[in-house]
């Protein structure tokens, strides 16, 4: 079972990398799905992070999953150019357009949800031009089984030779459009969902009023068009069973403790269903884990289980159970004593805070902090300023910033 992880960042790769991921999915500069919120990557950037990405063994994919004009057509080239000469693994695409380039350089493609792909004879179509299908959010698991089921049946393979893989989205952010096909952005800010730069304007409270009697319509959640992040740790052995290959999780824009986080539960998920140790306690545990990063509160089961969409955020935030508060940066890393010189600005550090340190190559360390010293002298209650060192056993390194994690209760 292959676990990807979104990536927007050279930190969040890091993270992704930490926690287990066995592939990984992002976007370069231009046409992907998120141009707008996610700081993606440039192409010189490419190489670096394909080097980083295969010395771990991770796989990288590639999105360019935007609908293409006529003028975007030399980009997109130029694009998956890039992708063949890097050596990416996979670009991700919905546009025909796309697909057929990707195909005619024989680059790998694995197709977008975008695509809507809800049945065997669609897979079976796509089979043609790709190695992998994602398949629409909206299905059941009981039609993915069949899907699933019909490809082993008839031996549906890709154009590399290899049975056709199926991939699903297992955890993240849903849109209240069908596969994201929303057009809501566009008509009001002429910022289109399908070209990456999505406003979320459906994220935000309305109130529904019948313009002939001023009468407003009573409605139990204000925030009806924002619904709740899909989480599938609690039925995921179901999910196993059905037969998909990949799991996806969602948060390309997401901070790399999020990547971390939610990439370490679901592979420890997975390790446990191989393992027949898949237990109730441990989704509990899961799930406390997951709901400490980025999240609207969580759909548990989603679609897959046959359920309709109406389980609403009803906030237009996270409602994350750990707050973190930036504090500073480190200055040196000395590994022979694993001792951290931090340079604290803001609100200070004490014996017994809990610590994130995050970096481009540092990922994400957590860290309880033991004794706190000020020039080298142990200090006593909160400590700022730029001579405070503190005993961290994993390596981090200058520069890599600095929060406090706090409890929102």
């Amino acid at each position: 079972m292959e676990i990807m992880s979104p990536v927007g960042n050279f930190e969040s790769l890091a993270a992704a990398i930490k926690a287990g991921a066995d592939s990984v999915y992002f976007g370069v500069e231009e046409l992907n799905m998120r141009t707008h919120g996610a700081k993606n990557f440039s192409l010189s950037e490419m190489k670096k992070l394909v080097e980083t990405c295969k010395k771990n063994k991770v796989k990288t994919y590639l999105t360019v999953n935007t609908i293409i004009y006529g003028d975007d057509l030399k980009t997109m080239k130029r694009i998956i150019d890039a992708a063949k000469k890097n050596k990416i693994d996979a670009v991700i695409a919905c546009d025909i357009a796309a697909i057929e380039y990707a195909n005619s350089i024989k680059q790998e493609v694995h197709t977008s949800t975008q695509l809507n792909v809800s049945n065997f004879e669609a897979v079976k179509f796509f089979s043609k031009y790709s190695g992998a299908i994602v398949l629409a959010r909206e299905l059941s698991l009981k039609q993915i089984k069949e899907i699933c089921d019909e490809i082993k049946k008839q031996k549906i393979k890709g154009p590399g030779g290899e049975l056709v893989k199926v991939e699903i989205f297992c955890h993240g952010a849903l849109c209240v459009s069908i596969s994201g096909k929303c057009y809501m952005s566009l008509a009001q800010s002429n910022f289109s969902a399908n070209r990456g730069k999505c406003l979320q304007p459906c994220r935000r409270k309305y109130k529904v009023i019948d313009e002939e009697t001023g009468n407003e319509l009573v409605i139990d959640n204000n925030y009806v068009m924002s619904p709740k992040d899909l989480c599938t740790i609690k039925f995921l052995d179901k999910i196993l069973e059905s037969g998909v290959s990949i799991l996806k999780i969602e948060g390309r824009a997401r901070p790399a403790e999020y990547v971390y986080t939610v990439t370490k539960v679901y592979k420890e998920a997975v390790q446990s269903v191989g393992e027949n140790s898949f237990t109730e306690k441990k989704v509990k545990k899961w799930i406390g884990e997951l709901e400490t990063v980025y999240n609207r509160g969580f759909w548990h089961g989603g679609y897959y289980l046959g359920k309709q969409l109406g389980e609403w955020a009803g906030c237009s935030g996270s409602k994350a159970t750990v707050r973190k508060i930036q504090l500073g940066k480190v200055v040196h890393y000395f590994g022979k004593k694993q001792v951290a010189h931090l340079d604290i600005q803001t609100n200070g550090i004490k014996k017994g805070d809990e610590l994130l340190i995050t970096g481009k190559k540092t990922g994400v360390v957590k860290i309880k902090v033991g004794e706190v010293y000020r020039d080298g002298v142990p200090a006593k209650g909160k400590v700022r300023g730029k001579d405070v060192t503190i005993f961290v056993e994993e390596k981090v390194r200058e520069n890599d910033s600095i929060f406090l994690l706090e409890n929102k209760d």
